[in-house]
């Protein structure tokens, strides 16, 4: 009985997705590509200005001050400069939602167990802060260097990455107050976009992601301390990968259902499970979005602090004083980074965040947030790297330039004149700092190798 049940549901989802015009998953009509804030509140501007000068309109979303809807698209999103410079980051709506109910503190420290491409890491990075720390897990290398190229892009300096199966992941138990975990799927909720998912992945095709999902969860459940929570989340509308994985985590892994608010702006459709009333089903109402699914789960106990370490150590060594003064003259401000300490690994640099020190086993392979290179007497930045870029106040050079054109001339390979001798200069837009350039001679050009 339970068994038939089961494919009940699941039967009635897919004939309404596949079927009624009119279904929450089924748009008639296309809204507007979304995008959200993926920099610094002192950089939103400078994004706003970015896109405007490229012809781009857009408006805010109602449920976060940093999502916006395009209403005019000039040319394709991606290629654009506030995009190409890391300043905002093109999401689906509804995937914006899993960190924003996640909702962790600043200052917390939080798991992404399945975290590419990184859009939702790259979120949680912002909600939490420079005091806070996020690190990403992704199982599959090729996916992993999009995350990192994410994250890098986006200048997430308090994040780090790692690469595990997920239920296997060798971090310390109840070592998190915060946990996402965007498992892989069968995307039925993406069908407006993949018209063939669900034929893709019928029947009983979807019980091996079954199976992964509950050992997921049964990891996230370990990782966290009492009173902790997880984000659970999903892109498919498929009960047994939905609402039978949340009554699974209650019943079996003794975790407590917190009801969601209903965020603004979206359609919500009832759980197909009655007792489950809390989780949310949205997206895809004429208001455009995938369908996803959301469960806030809290692990059950008097609240603790988690775990953390008191030895650490790299193979890489934390930079001498004199190798921070070449930092320095390499044009990267050290004030402006999070709490943590740059590590020189054979020449590469990279930043290793306080947290990060403090919760990682010395013997897991991980990497914090690279940041230039050091030859042995020079240093040179990292070219993203905006948020570490002296102020244009400062007096450091730059080239501030007034339109968009000199911007993208300079990646078509063309160089511009150097404010001053030496070997960078920054790079601004309408007195704001944008990223670093390198000099030769008596020219600027725009190089990120």
């Amino acid at each position: 009985m339970a068994s038939y049940s089961l494919y009940s549901r699941r039967s009635s989802f897919f004939d309404q997705t596949t079927m009624h015009k009119n279904t929450p998953y089924s748009n008639q009509q296309e809204p507007g590509r979304t995008f959200r804030m993926a920099c610094r509140a002192q950089d939103h501007e400078l994004a706003r200005e970015l896109l405007n000068a490229q012809g781009y309109t857009f408006t805010q979303e109602s449920f976060s001050d940093l999502a916006f809807a395009l209403t005019s698209e000039p040319q394709a999103l991606g290629g654009s400069l506030a995009n190409r410079f890391g300043l905002i980051y093109i999401q689906d709506r509804s995937s914006m939602l899993p960190p924003l109910m996640l909702n962790p503190k600043p200052g917390e420290a939080v798991l992404d167990m399945c975290a590419s491409p990184g859009g939702k890491t790259g979120l949680l990075s912002l909600l939490v802060g420079p005091e806070g720390f996020v690190i990403g897990n992704e199982p599959n290398p090729a996916r992993l260097e999009t995350l990192r190229r994410n994250l890098h892009r986006n200048n997430a300096l308090n994040s780090a990455t790692c690469s595990f199966n997920g239920e296997e992941i060798p971090l310390e138990d109840e070592s998190f107050q915060s946990i996402l975990l965007d498992p892989p799927c069968s995307g039925w909720g993406t069908v407006n976009k993949n018209p063939n998912v669900i034929d893709m992945w019928s029947g009983d095709k979807t019980e091996p992601l079954e199976k992964l999902q509950r050992k997921l969860l049964e990891r996230a459940a370990e990782l966290l301390v009492p009173g902790g929570h997880v984000l659970y989340s999903t892109c498919t509308t498929n009960p047994r990968e939905n609402e039978d994985q949340v009554d699974f985590a209650i019943r079996e892994l003794g975790l407590e259902l917190e009801p969601l608010e209903h965020p603004a702006g979206f359609t919500v459709d009832k759980p197909t499970l009655a007792h489950l009333e809390g989780v949310l089903r949205v997206g895809g109402g004429q208001e455009g979005g995938q369908g996803f699914f959301l469960a806030r789960l809290k692990k059950p106990g008097t609240p603790v602090a988690p775990k953390r370490q008191d030895k650490f150590s790299l193979p890489g060594k934390p930079l001498t004083r004199a190798e921070k003064e070449l930092c320095t003259a390499a044009g990267i401000d050290l004030d402006a980074l999070p709490p943590g300490e740059i590590y020189n690994f054979g020449g590469k640099l990279f930043f290793i965040h306080e947290q990060a020190m403090r919760i990682i086993p010395s013997d897991m392979r991980w990497q914090g947030v690279p940041i230039g290179k050091y030859n042995g007497k020079k240093v040179k930045a990292d070219a993203r790297l905006r948020s570490l870029l002296p102020s244009v106040e400062s007096g450091a050079p730059y080239v501030d330039v007034e339109s968009v054109e000199t911007i993208e001339a300079l990646f078509s390979g063309q160089s511009i004149p150097a404010p001053a001798k030496g070997n960078w200069a920054g790079l601004a837009f309408k007195g704001k700092a944008l990223a670093r350039l390198v000099v030769k001679g008596s020219r600027a050009l725009w190089s990120d190798r």
